[in-house]
């Protein structure tokens, strides 16, 4: 039986979640076009780094770039927003984060040690001019103070200015959902960045077949998981799992060439930088609830729904070359 959606349907029905985004998209010639941007997740509004968010990541095709994601996997704690973009604007993107969290925290890089910032991407070469590298740091730095904890933009907006799924328009898309057990709720909220997929693969829409897919590699997708669940690492990793059971719903493949990468977060049981004292506790779910199954099928739910939306909301957008990829027939 399906799960009951979030009261927005995205992933800001997660307490405190942000998101904002930061929208480039120029025609500079009949060759050139800007078609591509910048979108910041925030586990919550406070300082990050010293009030860290239990985190997992997991890479199902390694075809990509994403910054941030060995600490991840070592220490299961993120201390920074979640950062999404370009594949050659990884590095201007991890920079303009760094100058946001330096100013934010004077003791980084000093008395308080080193900051890990995480950077996911997908290659929106096809209608970004992207050897242009028109992403600058102060586009990330943008896309992080735009955020907020209202509705998302989805669609052609943000990082997904320029991306295509399925052959058609994708880009930013999310949706949430609700998990009781226990006389307990919880909400799981889901962010995704499409950019895979051949019209003919798609299982959930009846699309006219695209006789050339308009991607010139094989595509991927970042996706995004936040949850108020009191959970700790190893339980989020199970989590970001369950995301490709979404994917494998919606018709992907994770071809050769794509890079299909997961990372999965919650509010609950932040872990304080500068606690005194040898010893840490927490307190999380038992993986034997039956509220870890319900969130397990809220994952597959919301990400299956988030890459819907990220063509239901993205719009017919032209690019380099005069290069046109059409709103999705949904």
């Amino acid at each position: 039986m399906p799960l009951q959606k979030g009261k927005n349907n995205c992933i800001t029905d997660v307490a405190e979640v942000q998101v904002g985004h930061h929208t480039i998209y120029q025609k500079l010639d009949e060759e050139d076009t800007i078609c591509t941007g910048v979108t910041a997740i925030l586990p919550h509004p406070r300082n990050l780094f010293y009030e860290k968010v239990r985190a997992a990541c997991h890479v199902f095709n390694g075809f990509g770039k994403t910054a941030g994601l060995i600490q991840i996997e070592e220490l299961g704690l993120l201390e920074s927003p979640i950062m999404l973009t370009n594949t050659l604007s990884v590095g201007p993107v991890m920079e303009g984060t760094i100058r946001y969290m330096l100013e934010k925290n004077k003791e980084i890089g000093a008395s308080a040690g080193t900051l890990n910032v995480v950077v996911g991407e997908c290659n929106d070469s096809y209608l970004n001019s992207m050897r242009l590298q028109a992403v600058r740091p102060e586009h990330a730095i943008k896309a992080i103070e735009n955020a907020s904890n209202s509705k998302v933009e989805q669609g052609a907006v943000g990082a997904g200015k320029g991306m295509i799924c399925f052959g058609y328009k994708g880009g930013i898309g999310t949706a949430s959902r609700v998990v009781t057990a226990s006389n307990e709720k919880y909400t799981v909220g889901c962010l995704v960045l499409s950019n895979f997929g051949n019209s003919e693969d798609a299982l959930f829409a009846n699309f006219p077949v695209k006789k050339k897919n308009p991607n010139s590699t094989d595509g991927s997708i970042m996706i995004i998981i936040a949850t108020d669940a009191p959970l700790y690492d190893r339980q989020l990793k199970r989590l970001a799992r369950r995301t490709a059971a979404g994917l494998g719903r919606v018709g992907s493949h994770m071809d050769n060439g794509s890079g299909d990468i997961a990372i999965a977060f919650t509010t609950a049981n932040t872990y304080q930088h500068n606690i005194n004292g040898h010893l840490e506790s927490i307190t999380y779910l038992r993986d034997d609830d039956k509220a870890m199954s319900q969130l397990f099928q809220a994952v597959v739910e919301a990400t299956e729904e988030a890459i819907i939306n990220s063509l239901k909301y993205a719009e017919t957008t032209v690019g380099k070359n005069g290069r046109t990829i059409e709103k999705a027939p949904l």
